[in-house]
């Protein structure tokens, strides 16, 4: 007779860290509207059918390509136990050298698309590279020295967009257009461009090396327990070195998008405002940096902020609420992730499993 499995895939599911973040949000999120004098009902409502209706899905995809891209440049240090903070810096030195690529370049259009992308990715991996180094010779914490070395980046294209990049006779800081033909080509009349499937490309990329390769086994094990995997020869500064650069390169790939995509120049502002870089971080801590949890939760959180507009129209409630609702998951997250497996694993006299064993 077949044994009756005691857990269902289903409770499995419920029983979830992220699963029970994610409830926890709404439920508290709905809390917050009934409190509001609104129908929590029609306020979800309101944000599903704006973020993935006929009008809003553009604007989703679209939102999701910034989002999913600096998730993944976060997730692949963060997997290693690595924190990149300097995601802003690195998206916008990428968009202002794709910008100055894509002006100057002598090539063909189509040349020069694949060039300039191929320097923001550099520009972005350089400067991130620029915060491994201060960590590995100097001493300095990668966290705070991604954080520090991001404001003088945006400064710089603040200044560079402001004066020499400045579009002649405009009031607003930003570059002259790019020229005809120099931009990523879009799925029929939306804002989707191709981005999204380099991006998407990247995923992939970065699901297969964490499971099927070395390196990937490696990146995981350090963000389980590094002294164990530099007790077993693993070259943590040569790690962290290449796994900064891969970071800023992804950065640098959305600044790239960004600018190769509507309107088609650089700026000042337009990469950094939306908040990308943290609801990128806020994406990959929520998938624990997993490849696949990360596409999932980017994808839910561009759903949030897309949506959040619909719900503002429809019912009056300030679409901040969808960060509350952001920051709310992210509180229960660390909750259940530390207290309860803790208390559980103390309980059976088991050792307490690391976050990074969850994903």
């Amino acid at each position: 007779m077949a044994r009756i499995p005691d857990v269902t895939w289903a409770s499995k599911a419920l029983r979830s860290p992220v699963t029970f973040s994610l409830l926890a949000g709404v439920i508290i999120g709905a809390l917050f509207l009934i409190g509001t004098g609104a129908d929590p009902v029609a306020a979800y409502g309101a944000v599903i059918t704006g973020s993935l209706g006929s009008d809003g899905i553009g604007a989703t995809l679209s939102t999701l390509t910034s989002v999913l891209g600096m998730a993944l440049a976060l997730a692949v240090p963060l997997r290693a136990g690595l924190i990149n903070l300097g995601g802003d810096g690195q998206m916008v030195l990428g968009g202002i050298a794709t910008a100055v690529t894509g002006l100057y370049s002598p090539l063909p259009p189509s040349l020069t698309v694949v060039l300039a992308l191929l320097a923001g990715m550099a520009v972005g991996g350089a400067y991130a590279a620029l915060a491994a180094l201060c960590e590995n010779h100097l001493g300095v914490p990668l966290l705070v020295s991604s954080l520090l070395l991001s404001y003088p980046a945006v400064s710089l294209a603040s200044y560079l967009v402001r004066y020499p990049l400045k579009e002649p006779g405009s009031s607003l800081p930003q570059t002259r257009r790019l020229p005809e033909g120099v931009a990523l080509p879009a799925f029929g009349s939306s804002t989707v461009t191709v981005g999204l499937l380099l991006v998407a490309l990247a995923a992939a990329v970065y699901r297969f090396a964490d499971s099927r390769t070395a390196m990937g086994y490696e990146i995981r094990m350090t963000g389980l327990n590094s002294r164990f995997t530099a007790y077993a020869g693993v070259d943590h500064k040569g790690l962290t070195l290449r796994l900064m650069a891969a970071s800023g390169a992804l950065a640098g790939l959305v600044g790239a998008i960004g600018v190769l995509s509507f309107p088609y120049r650089f700026l000042d502002g337009s990469l950094t405002s939306p908040g990308y870089t943290w609801t990128g971080l806020t994406a990959a801590l929520l998938a624990a940096a997993a490849p696949l949890g990360t596409v999932l939760a980017s994808f839910f959180f561009a759903v949030l902020q897309v949506g959040g507009l619909s719900m503002e129209r429809a019912t009056e409630v300030p679409r901040e609420l969808t960060q509350v609702l952001q920051g709310i998951v992210i509180v229960f997250l660390a909750a259940r992730l530390r207290f309860p497996r803790r208390r559980k694993a103390a309980e059976v006299g088991e050792p307490v499993v690391a976050q990074g064993e969850l994903a």
